[in-house]
């Protein structure tokens, strides 16, 4: 009778796996490594999730110098860089048809299912998602940002977008501000749109006091160094809070064509004993730099979801950020400041000085219940 049960429950075990469908998914966009930032982070992370669920996932992206063809990442992800005219800010030419050889060829050879573009700002994403419809491939797409109306280049990108999304199965975003702009400038229906935020792996993200400096109010700046993550605000802060805070030191990482002008204000002030610029930051890397610092500042002009202020309240940082787009929806009131977008913002950052300073004793006996704590969580285990 025992035997008898066992073979049933094996049985019923096998159905149930073969009733589980596996997909070959494709995820595309211009933005993947050895490109840094949180589109290209989303990307892989999320493939290894599907990889780990038993799918089988490929990347499609334009190459990056010498990195052409088809090279493997962990997990056995196949990722094709393809030779395409990159024109600005790693944005491939939309030319709308001369992708579809390759495309086509890589869609029937991995025989995929599900096409992923991500980001409206990728030419390459969206032309995928066309291709994939005409093909009767299933698709969804991913919108990373905010866009506006007027400019020249956001009529340009929504005219694209729209062309895209027509017949695009499902649309999501990573913010409820994020939705209200996509379905305004994509014209989808608001049904089709789904919001599923960005998350952070907290047992890579964890928190390390003794990292800091405690004679020091270290201020941590980590996101690409362009006009729309509010470069220009920083450099009008930064050379006012080093007047002010003998003791306060900026740790900048990321690359970006706003670099000069960070590094202009360091040397107009002479700030270079107390700016530090890290250049690029490998992912794996930015958990040791956001552990050195006491703040997390994000200065950013418009953003749908901000990964960055995730990854440092994690780490244990206070954040101060703008009041822009999506961020007010992130991190509940106490684990954020919010400000709008100028040079006042400064002001919010002096308070939060203040309050670093006040409670560095609090600090000292925290650092000390660290080991405590660990002790107890290891026992628990």
């Amino acid at each position: 009778m025992l035997l008898e049960k066992q073979k049933e429950y094996k049985s019923r075990k096998v159905i149930k796996k073969k009733q589980i469908r596996r997909h070959s998914i494709c995820m595309v966009s211009d933005f993947f490594y050895p490109n840094m930032g949180g589109v290209e982070s989303h990307i892989y992370q999320l493939s290894q999730c599907l990889l780990a669920r038993g799918h089988k996932v490929i990347v499609i992206t334009h190459a990056y110098g010498n990195r052409k063809g088809i090279r493997y990442m962990t997990s056995g992800l196949k990722v094709y860089y393809l030779p395409l005219l990159v024109i600005y800010n790693q944005c491939t030419l939309p030319t709308l048809f001369s992708t579809l050889p390759l495309l086509r060829n890589i869609f029937i050879r991995e025989k995929v299912t599900v096409v992923h573009g991500h980001s409206a700002f990728s030419a390459l994403a969206l032309e995928s998602v066309f291709h994939a419809n005409t093909m009767g491939i299933k698709t969804v797409f991913t919108d990373h940002s905010l866009f506006g109306f007027a400019d020249a280049s956001a009529i340009i990108t929504n005219k694209l977008l729209q062309m895209a999304l027509i017949l695009c199965n499902h649309v999501i975003c990573v913010s409820h501000v994020g939705k209200e702009n996509t379905v305004l400038r994509a014209k989808v229906r608001p049904s089709l749109v789904s919001v599923i935020p960005n998350a952070v792996d907290t047992t890579i993200f964890t928190p390390d006091p003794s990292k800091r400096n405690p004679d020091n109010v270290t201020i941590v700046v980590i996101s690409r160094l362009v006009y729309r993550k509010g470069v220009d605000l920083l450099a009008g802060v930064i050379p006012i809070l080093c007047k002010d805070y003998p003791q306060v030191h900026f740790l900048i990482g990321g690359e970006g064509p706003k670099r000069i002008d960070l590094e202009e204000v360091r040397e107009r002030h002479q700030l270079q004993d107390r700016v530090t610029m890290l250049g690029a930051v490998d992912h794996n890397k930015v958990r040791d730099v956001l552990v050195c610092g006491d703040i997390f500042l994000n200065a950013s002009l418009t953003e749908a979801f901000c990964m960055s202020i995730v990854e440092a309240a994690a780490c244990g940082l206070q954040v101060v950020s703008t009041k822009v787009g999506g961020v007010p929806e992130v991190l509940p009131p106490d684990l954020v400041w919010l400000t709008e977008p100028s040079i006042a913002e400064g002001e919010h950052t002096r308070n939060h000085i203040y309050y670093v300073e006040r409670n560095d004793k609090m600090f000292g006996k925290c650092r000390a219940s660290i080991p405590a704590y660990t002790e107890i969580f290891e026992n628990q285990k």
